[in-house]
């Protein structure tokens, strides 16, 4: 975004529609041209969305709609200068003189419209969700494994959570690597060093089958490096008790594929069995050993110890052409949208019914419909079941898109710009490849559960 710079003892001119104001240019810290925002779910109509302005998360808010003017097409954004900085959208910016040289220009004060709109006082939000997630990490220690579950030639596998840095879609631009292994893809240039892809078919001796759907990457630590392990589709995030895991028979456990596995996990009622595979016999060492030298060490080389900790894991989710991000730290599971759902009498609109998951009644959440007004749809639907304490429910996304682990200098406070509503979105994301919202989830379940409550009540209540 280009920016003005602007000195003090001047006054900034700036037309609205048919209207023209003015306000101390000491006010201003720049002004920049229109940025692309990504819009915040249920925030004012004045609140169009977040910028992002050199790094930094700036709440951009239409000043038409402020004083009730039309909304047009604005081709200036004046951020002001204030500890957490706003920009106005405006038609134009139109002068900048001394003052009292603008007699025409109507004076303003953006920053108590801002305030009179907005207001400055919100509840204290609860523990920082970093906190949280050690808390539930280290209570789930001791029984439950999470598991990321994908498809391979018609089976599934699954890794252990804690050894994969992210998931993501197979890119078009792979570099081939000349006279490689079979399974040797190819890589791709990742934070810039080139990550190895390998082919977990051919790493697992599997016949190919044709899936009609692109492939995605997990991309994992193996040993002391980050490969990127080449699937059909990723099929379920999966909290399980270590009583429902069972090692290999070792019957099995004699081929070199069936070396590769390490445990068996079993589900619905042992109708459901996933491989968990053994990270550390999946590739051969003279395979990484090529792999290292075509890439000069530089894409397996894994993160230390000190930068790992200083990021945090997301579930990605999409609404619409829209990502928003959850602490995986809360995710129990992520499975595929039953055909049929109970219905759950007096429930509000949002609630499509309620899931058996396990023997445990799952209420069943429309979040596109929550969040966007609308009902989600599509084939590639799933649920994504949230734990917090002793309150569980399934949300309804339109797709899982990937699990992302991101700097912590990359996450921001959300701005506190908005109403009530907003109060779920706690941080931003703030990425290269553009904004997420991250839901912040004790707000999240406390909403729904409350929003469910209100709906009954008001069912069972006498009309007027």
């Amino acid at each position: 975004m280009a920016s003005a710079p602007l000195d003090a003892g001047q006054m900034l001119s700036f037309n609205v529609a048919d209207a023209r104001f003015a306000l101390p240019a000491s006010a201003v810290r720049e002004v920049v041209r229109r940025p692309t925002v990504t819009r915040v779910p249920h925030a004012p109509a004045s609140l169009l969305g977040l910028g992002n302005l050199r790094g930094t998360v700036v709440p951009v808010v239409s000043l038409g709609a402020l004083i009730g003017k039309p909304v047009g097409a604005g081709g200036r954004v004046i951020v002001l200068e204030q500890a957490d900085p706003v920009g106005i959208l405006v038609d134009e910016v139109s002068t900048v003189t001394g003052r009292g040289g603008e007699d025409e220009a109507r004076p303003i004060d953006l920053p108590a419209l801002l305030c009179e709109a907005f207001g400055t006082e919100r509840a204290a939000r609860p523990a920082s969700i970093g906190s949280l997630g050690a808390t539930l990490r280290e209570e789930a220690a001791a029984e439950d494994i999470v598991l990321l579950a994908f498809w391979v030639s018609g089976q599934e596998y699954a890794l252990p959570l804690d050894q994969i840095e992210e998931v993501t879609r197979l890119p078009d631009d792979i570099t081939l690597l000349p006279r490689a292994d079979a399974a040797v893809v190819g890589s791709v240039a990742r934070a810039g060093k080139l990550l190895p892809l390998l082919s977990l078919q051919a790493l697992l001796g599997l016949k190919q089958r044709e899936t009609g759907q692109r492939p995605r990457i997990v991309i994992a630590r193996i040993g002391t490096h980050k490969v990127g392990l080449v699937v059909d589709s990723v099929s379920a995030i999966l909290r399980v008790d270590e009583s429902r895991i069972d090692p290999v028979p070792a019957v099995l456990s004699r081929g070199s594929s069936e070396a590769r596995i390490q445990a068996i996990c079993r589900f619905d009622g042992d109708k459901r069995l996933v491989s968990i595979l053994a990270t550390d016999h999946l590739v051969r060492d003279d395979v990484t050993s090529k792999l290292l030298q075509a890439s000069d060490g530089e894409g397996a080389d894994m993160a230390s110890e000190a930068e790992s900790a200083d990021t945090e894991q997301f579930l990605v989710f999409r609404l619409g052409d829209q990502a928003f991000g959850l602490p995986i730290a809360v995710v129990s599971e992520v499975t595929t949208l039953p055909a049929k759902l109970t219905p759950l009498p007096k429930a509000p609109a949002f609630i499509e019914g309620v899931m058996n998951l396990r023997g445990q009644v799952l209420p069943v959440i429309d979040q596109r419909r929550r969040f966007l007004g609308d009902a989600a749809s599509g084939k590639r639907r799933r649920v994504v079941v949230v734990s917090l304490g002793d309150i569980q429910a399934g949300f309804v996304v339109d797709a899982v898109s990937e699990v992302l682990r991101v700097p912590a200098n990359a996450l921001r406070t959300a701005p506190e710009l908005g109403n009530d509503e907003t109060r779920v979105f706690d941080r931003v994301a703030n990425l290269d490849s553009g904004m997420i919202l991250i839901v912040e989830p004790r707000e999240l379940l406390d909403r729904a559960e409350r929003d469910m409550l209100a709906a009954m009540a008001s069912e069972d209540a006498p009309p007027p």
